[in-house]
């Protein structure tokens, strides 16, 4: 039987959320399906108790032998626990706790299959992966909807849908399928990636129905801001009229930042310190990252309830003198606002960028967090970076245009609405501080001040919009156009002689042009290659945000610093299938964007020593055969 429902899975940094939608009957208008609806999922809050929530916080606890199991409906011997109580046993055991699972799996610099988590775990505790933890998380989903609804009808589990799962825009193709990967141990296969804060965009156009219309007009430029636990997310979606129609159009994708509600809890840890410090409370390594996940939990109080104005953080006593006493403090209202706006929303001009520093030699196993934590800045390099991103959009016209100087260039990409997304931006104060730095650049630029699209809950739209999405590919809804948020490139190497002290030049050849939609192929040059066969090679491969130009084939001898970024190397043996070890087999290339948005490139040779022979080589594998 076919799918009866499409699921849409926010699969978080700090929470998970599941949307689903009745999918239309066959024959039925699409256009009268109903709108997606949340499920609240069963989960552990506490040692034996179970309840619902619209969230499943993205925690997962490994507890002590002593603790016994942590019993589920469907599995009474559960050695672990994922969700409210996982996240709140964090506090008195954070060597116990996996978190920030989502952004280990885009760290290139582990090994993200291989045993990881929890980082700096006592020795009783078996390590899992970044992969598997993530799967778990998958798991729990699937056997609480499965326990809710598919008891007496097995055609309504979980793995038998459609499903969509969201990925931050800026997540490269080894973080795309190691997703991917996840899901799969999970059990799903129909799956579709979609990028979350194109997912925002899906749930503001699903809530705000015909009236979405009213609010974005042909020549805007919708910016979506999408800070979450984890990460922090640009994109820039432009409305070109087409054919008597409006079009939405993805244009621009920021970097992958590392930055978001984690560096802001751990912030707020250090104000917690500085004020113990201050009584004489002197803390240990554990005791700092049991106050950190407490200044989390007072955190998403006081910005929750506009009411609270302070919040008290209890963390457990070390040491004989405190043997089973507690550490009181409280985080109040003034110190969130003056740390969190003032530290990561400061008022800078547009022409900040973000700091940089030189590194250690030697540093400790962790997250490549961003070097600076002002979000301002990194908005301030993205809107620099893409000023010229709406020029190629055939028709349009940017609103506000008349308002710049005539011949003078953009210094800044000039959105006229904005999008909040995350759960960080469910505080007024920082979207205040955002929208008004921006409008003063915009102002000084010529263009006028954004407005602020209305929003219902930040925490749930990513997984209502994912399944709004797939509503919308059935016919229910507008589809938002975007394909690859950026060109990608291969390196060949030149054939020339040994020089010393020179290496062999490379020419990037583009694989996927900017904007390349996912399930089509590349047509490349009818020209021969050359691979080696049966000892380790390595490709190099690049990519480029701002080089929109370039089509498939096209070849770059030469490029300016910062056109291209060269991503991590891909090596490989490739079988030899009866030919001698170091042999060079001419080959033509030929690529493609999967389903799941991974550029997938294949080397064809021009005698195959057996039927469709080809050589596959992926983004999404990084420095393994």
């Amino acid at each position: 039987m076919s799918a009866r429902y499409i699921i849409g899975i926010d699969l978080g940094t700090t929470h998970c959320a599941l949307s689903y939608a009745r999918l239309p009957e066959d024959g039925a208008d699409p256009r009268l399906a109903p709108s997606p609806e949340v499920m609240a999922v069963p989960q552990l809050v506490a040692q034996g108790a179970l309840e619902p929530r619209p969230l499943l916080p993205s925690f997962m606890y490994i507890p002590h032998e002593s603790e016994g199991f942590q019993a589920l409906p469907w599995d009474a011997e559960r050695r672990f626990a994922v969700g409210e109580h996982a996240r709140a046993r964090g506090v008195d055991a954070p060597a116990r706790l996996i978190s920030s699972a989502k952004s280990w799996l885009c760290h290139p610099g582990i090994d993200r299959r291989g045993p990881t988590l929890p980082i700096g775990a006592p020795e009783d505790i078996e390590k899992i992966s970044p992969v598997e933890a993530s799967w778990r998380y998958l798991e729990h989903l699937t056997e609480a909807w499965d326990q809710e609804l598919a008891k007496d009808d097995p055609e309504l589990a979980l793995a038998k849908q459609e499903l969509v799962i969201t990925v931050p825009a800026s997540f490269d193709a080894a973080a795309r399928e190691l997703t991917v990967e996840a899901a799969s141990a999970a059990g799903f296969e129909d799956l579709t990636l979609l990028e979350e804060p194109q997912a925002a965009v899906y749930a503001w156009i699903d809530a705000a129905g015909e009236a979405w219309r009213k609010h974005l007009e042909p020549g805007d430029v919708l910016l979506v801001v999408d800070v979450g636990g984890g990460t922090t997310d640009f994109s820039a979606i432009a409305a070109v009229p087409r054919e008597g129609s409006l079009e939405l159009v993805r244009v621009a994708v920021g970097d992958h930042i590392l930055l978001g509600g984690d560096n802001m809890d751990l912030a707020l840890a250090h104000v917690v310190k500085a004020k113990l410090a201050a009584e004489g409370k002197e803390l240990d390594r554990w005791q700092m990252a049991s106050l950190t996940h407490a200044a989390r939990v007072a955190k998403e109080r006081l910005l929750g309830d506009p009411s609270m104005t302070e919040a008290p953080i209890v963390i457990a006593g070390r040491g004989s003198k405190l043997l089973g006493a507690s550490i009181r403090t409280e985080l109040t209202r003034d110190e969130i606002t003056r740390t969190l706006v003032d530290g990561f929303f400061p008022e800078v001009p547009s022409s900040a960028r973000p700091a940089t520093r030189a590194r250690a030699g030697l540093t400790q196993l962790g997250l490549p967090y961003a070097q600076d934590p002002a979000i301002t800045r990194h908005l301030a390099a993205f809107l620099g970076r893409q000023a010229g991103a709406t020029s190629k959009l055939e028709g349009f016209v940017p609103r506000g245009a008349e308002g710049a100087e005539a011949g003078r260039a953009p210094l800044l990409l000039h959105p006229t609405a904005v999008l909040f997304n995350g759960g960080v931006m469910k505080s007024a104060a920082l979207r205040e501080r955002l929208i008004a730095t921006l409008g003063a650049w915009l102002e000084e630029d010529g263009a006028p001040r954004p407005r602020v699209l209305p929003t219902e809950d930040l925490d749930l739209a990513v997984a209502r919009g994912a399944a709004a999405y797939g509503l919308a590919r059935r016919g229910r809804g507008l589809r938002i156009r975007g394909g690859t948020a950026r060109a990608y490139y291969v390196g060949i190497e030149g054939a020339v002689p040994a020089v010393p002290g020179l290496e062999p030049p490379i020419t990037a050849l583009c694989l996927a042009p900017f904007g390349m939609e996912e399930g089509t192929e590349a047509t490349l040059p009818p020209q021969e290659f050359g691979v080696v066969v049966g000892e380790p090679v390595r490709f190099r491969f690049f990519s480029s945000s701002v080089r929109r130009d370039d089509q498939a084939g096209a070849e770059l001898e030469a490029w300016k610093p910062g056109e291209l970024e060269e991503l991590s190397p891909i090596e490989v043996t490739l079988p030899t299938e009866g030919r001698r070890e170091g042999d060079m087999v001419p080959v033509q290339l030929r690529a493609s964007v999967t389903e799941v948005g991974t550029l997938l490139l294949e080397a064809i040779p021009r005698e195959a020593q057996k039927p469709n022979e080809r050589w596959r080589v992926e983004l999404s594998v990084r420095a393994e055969t």
